[in-house]
């Protein structure tokens, strides 16, 4: 069975699930406020890797020629003393030696900046993480398309992350 069928038929029992606890909303709203919740939770669950607190969304690099590289971000929360960026890239580039390319830039509590290592994938997906030193202010998700046999990227596209950015999530 397919991944994507799998996936579709666990949303449709949780959905069809769903449907008696809305029925009985009318003598019990605190039991389909309990299986929203719950509902909610499994399909979050689904899709954040390890660790992840908050779904930031797609990053995606400038187009190109032909194609680009995405990147599904999920990030933990500011106050944690290692902060992490985690998701799926994706190649969205036809080449053959045109890859997907992430990298982030840490901006210290204390002062300065540091590099994660550069994660790359020449796969329809792969999955990546990256941590910080420390405590962070802010984080700058670099995606890019690799071109592998000149090793340089381009079509690149920083989103900044801040804290007050998130500070109202999850929405």
């Amino acid at each position: 069975m397919r991944k994507r069928s799998l996936l579709g038929g666990l949303l449709a029992s949780v959905l069809v699930a769903g449907l008696p606890a809305a029925a009985d909303a009318a003598v019990s709203p605190a039991k389909a406020t309990v299986t929203a919740t719950v509902t909610a939770g499994l399909s979050a669950g689904l899709t954040a890797p390890a660790g992840a607190k908050h779904h930031w969304g797609p990053v995606r690099s400038a187009t190109g020629h032909s194609g680009h590289a995405a990147a599904d971000v999920w990030i933990t929360d500011f106050a944690a003393e290692t902060f992490a960026v985690s998701g799926t890239l994706r190649d969205r580039d036809p080449h053959r030696d045109h890859c997907a390319y992430i990298r982030a830039r840490f901006h210290y509590v204390g002062g300065g900046t540091g590099w994660a290592q550069p994660r790359s994938t020449c796969r329809p997906s792969g999955a990546f993480r990256m941590s910080s030193d420390g405590e962070i202010t802010r984080v700058d998700v670099r995606v890019c398309v690799l071109d592998r046999g000149r090793r340089t990227t381009s079509s690149c596209h920083v989103d900044v992350i801040r804290a007050e950015d998130i500070a109202n999530w999850p929405r």
